[in-house]
């Protein structure tokens, strides 16, 4: 607990008072990439790499927001609320608190110091890990419950319509309901979700490619709208569909003539997508890990020639993995453009595998990566009552 006593005595440097401490983590994704804000399913796991929220209240409704990672503080008077976004890091803050006081939990005032030990662009959700953590503080700070799912789905909210990104609900989602050993099974249409054991001795290996190509926040946005425009075309062929999760690739075949071809790839790949993560869930039940590599590997194919989101980089990084000892999976994680590949690494096999690919890479691309290795982790929490 050495991080959580200097992060108190640096907030105490800093405000001349102690403070409550709470984190939340990041996240990988097993598989389920792009599913999320298309009604479907996900497979991810929360990880041992944490946003850090150090807060004491303040007698004024005022938030006073100072991070360890950027250099420039924030001061927000939540009586006079601004929609006006600063570009900065404090807008994900900003916008939870904003977005908490719309639906209807007033607020209290409160100093601020955020931490962050999750790698910023490496698609391993630290926007989400931010605003789950802040806004779990500022309820609590304000003596306000709110239900976990109710907390996902108000980040997610700050996120989309504040900070204008159009993410699903995943990333808040498993920073919420994080479990230690367990990926999570997350239906992103009902919100119904189940723990799904993963085996013992496996580590879960993130690689990051050290890129993250500058068109990757547009493109996203651009993907959603293409998924849109296939169930669009694909509901006047077929009036129940209202997502692409109500789409089988038997129906998308038959009506392939009416959709644009670049349309017709995006939907192919979230259709499959979806059919692979139950498969996934289903292998790992069986132990069969022989099947779980595969399917992993069918999804980065598919990431890479139907929806076109990897780049040399991740694609790099993928077939070095699959070169070294004792991994059952490799595919890349998150947006897309850069940042990471999960690697699933029988533990016995990680040093060798980090000082591998490692090498490898730097060989190929003149880049040294960093290779962060993880167990599945709790989601959001007071650090205190951790301890406690």
């Amino acid at each position: 607990m050495g991080q959580v006593e200097d992060l108190r005595s640096r907030f105490e440097i800093e405000y001349g008072r102690p403070p409550r401490i709470y984190r939340a983590p990041g996240r990988v994704n097993l598989i389920g990439e792009h599913t999320d804000y298309n009604d479907g399913f996900v497979l991810p796991a929360a990880i041992d790499f944490y946003t850090w929220v150090a807060l004491s209240p303040r007698a004024d409704r005022t938030l006073a927001l100072r991070s360890e990672n950027f250099p420039d503080p924030a001061e927000y008077a939540l009586d006079s609320p601004n929609d006006g976004r600063r570009h900065q890091w404090s807008d994900y803050v900003y916008g939870v608190a904003l977005t908490l006081e719309r639906a209807g939990k007033r607020l209290s005032g409160a100093d601020v110091l955020v931490a962050g030990e999750i790698p910023i662009g490496a698609g391993l959700s630290s926007s989400a890990a931010i605003e789950v953590a802040t806004g779990y503080a500022f309820l609590e700070n304000s003596g306000q419950t709110v239900e976990r799912v109710e907390l996902a789905r108000l980040c997610q909210r700050a996120e989309n319509e504040f900070v204008g990104v159009r993410s699903g609900i995943m990333d808040q989602f498993i920073s919420c309901f994080g479990r230690a050993g367990r990926a999570l099974l997350l239906d992103c249409r009902s919100l119904e979700h189940r723990w799904v054991p993963l085996p013992e001795g496996i580590s879960l290996v993130s690689c990051n490619t050290m890129v993250r190509h500058e068109l990757a926040s547009g493109e996203y946005n651009r993907r959603r709208a293409e998924c849109e425009e296939g169930v669009r075309i694909l509901a006047e062929h077929l009036p129940r569909v209202r997502s692409l999760r109500d789409v089988t690739l038997a129906e998308l075949d038959k009506y392939r003539e009416a959709l644009p071809s670049v349309v017709y790839r995006r939907c192919r790949h979230v259709i499959s997508e979806n059919g692979r993560v139950l498969d996934c869930v289903q292998a790992l039940a069986d132990g069969d890990l022989d099947a779980v590599g595969a399917l992993m590997a069918d999804s980065h194919r598919s990431l890479r020639d139907d929806y076109e989101v990897s780049c040399e980089e991740l694609d790099l990084m993928v077939e070095l993995a699959n070169e070294a000892g004792g991994v059952i999976g490799a595919r890349m994680t998150g947006g897309g453009f850069g940042g990471c590949t999960i690697n699933l690494v029988r533990r016995d096999n990680v040093d060798g595998f980090r000082r591998a690919v490692a090498e490898k890479y730097r060989q190929r691309t003149g880049i040294a990566p960093d290779i962060y290795v993880s167990g599945a982790a709790d989601g959001v929490s007071e650090i205190d009552a951790l301890q406690s």
